[in-house]
C-alpha cells in the first residue's frame, strides 16, 4: 500500500464516523448502500457536516465571532477547490470529498451554491421568498445533486431520464431541508436567531401554516418518490429508505399541534425508523401521502 492510498482509506473512515455520529437517519439508509457508492456518499455528508458545524455553533461555543466563522468558511471553501484540482488536502474530510467529486465528476457548479448559503446563515436571519429558494437550493438540493452522480456513474441514462431525475433529487434534497427547518423551528429562532420560512414566525405560529408548510414538503415527497424506480439497485433502497424516515416524519410534524411544535422537537423513534428499513428491504417502496384536492384540479 502506498502512502497516498492509506492517506486515501484514512480520509474515507474518517467521513464514515462522521455520517454515524451526526445523523441516526442518515447512517442508517447509507448503509443500504453499494459499498463504493456508500463511500462517495459518506464523504459528500462530511463535508457538508463540517461547513454546518462552521455556522451552526461550533465555531461560537470555542469563543469566536462570526467574523472568524466567515474566516474559516473561506477557507474550508478554498482548501475544497483546490483539493477538487489537485487531488489532495491536508484535511482529511475535504480530501474524502474532493476524491469524490473528481471520481463522479462534479465541481465548483455544485460546491459554489453550497458554501454561498452557509454564508447566508452567518449574515441573514430572516428570509423572503427568493433569498429562501435561493438558500434551500444551496444548501440541500445541489448536495442531493451531488448524491445522485455518485448513483448514476456507472449507469447511463439518456437526457430526458436525467432531466427527470435530477428533479427528483432536487426535490428530496429540498424536502429534508424543510422538514428539518419545520422541527426545529423553535431552536432555530430561540438560539441561532434565524426564522428560515417567510412570514413565519415561532410566536405567532398557526395550525394554517403548519399545515400550508407540510402540503409543500408532500409535493416535494411525491415529486422524489415518483423517481425512485429509476435508480439503479445499488442506490434505490437507501434513498427509499431516507425517503421514508423523512415522511413519517413529516407525518409526526403534521399530527402534532402547532403550539406544541414549537417549543418540542419532534422525532420518529427506534423502533419506527427499524420497521420502515424493514419495508424496504421486502422490496416496498413508500408511499407518499395523497395529492391534496387544490393540487389535482390545479
Amino acid at each position: 500500500m502506498t502512502r497516498l492510498s492509506l492517506y486515501d482509506r484514512t480520509a474515507d473512515e474518517v467521513a464514515g464516523v462522521v455520517i454515524r455520529r451526526y445523523s441516526t437517519s442518515f447512517g442508517l439508509a447509507s448503509r443500504l448502500l453499494g459499498p463504493g457508492i456508500r463511500q462517495h456518499v459518506e464523504n459528500i455528508y462530511a463535508l457538508v457536516r463540517v461547513a454546518d458545524e462552521i455556522v451552526d455553533g461550533g465555531v461560537a461555543e470555542a469563543g469566536l465571532d462570526q467574523v472568524a466563522a466567515g474566516r474559516y468558511l473561506d477557507e474550508l471553501e478554498a482548501d475544497t477547490n483546490q483539493a477538487m484540482e489537485h487531488g489532495y488536502s491536508s484535511n482529511l474530510v475535504v480530501h474524502a470529498f474532493a476524491r469524490t467529486a473528481r471520481e463522479v465528476g462534479f465541481g465548483r457548479e455544485l460546491t459554489e451554491p453550497f458554501f454561498h448559503s452557509m454564508r447566508m446563515d452567518l449574515t441573514d436571519t430572516e428570509h423572503d421568498q427568493a433569498s429562501f429558494d435561493l438558500y434551500v437550493y444551496g444548501s440541500a438540493e445541489v448536495v442531493g445533486l451531488m448524491c445522485l452522480r455518485a448513483f448514476m456513474q456507472e449507469a447511463p441514462v439518456t437526457g430526458e431520464q436525467n432531466d427527470r431525475m435530477v428533479r427528483g433529487a432536487r426535490a428530496l434534497g429540498a424536502a429534508f431541508q424543510k422538514v428539518n427547518f419545520l422541527r426545529d423551528l423553535s431552536a432555530d429562532f430561540e438560539t441561532l436567531g434565524r426564522s428560515y420560512f417567510p412570514g413565519v414566525r415561532v410566536d405567532s405560529f398557526t395550525e394554517e401554516e403548519k399545515h400550508r408548510l407540510l402540503d409543500d414538503i408532500d409535493d416535494d415527497l411525491r415529486m422524489s418518490a415518483a423517481v425512485l424506480p429509476d435508480l439503479p439497485i445499488s442506490s434505490r433502497r437507501a434513498v427509499a429508505l431516507a425517503q421514508g424516515l423523512f415522511a413519517e416524519l413529516a407525518a409526526r410534524l403534521r399530527r402534532t399541534p402547532a403550539s406544541e411544535l414549537v417549543r418540542t422537537r419532534v422525532r420518529v423513534p427506534d423502533p419506527v425508523k427499524l420497521r420502515i428499513a424493514a419495508s424496504v428491504l421486502a422490496g416496498r417502496l413508500p408511499q407518499p401521502a395523497p395529492a391534496r384536492a387544490s393540487a389535482v384540479t390545479s
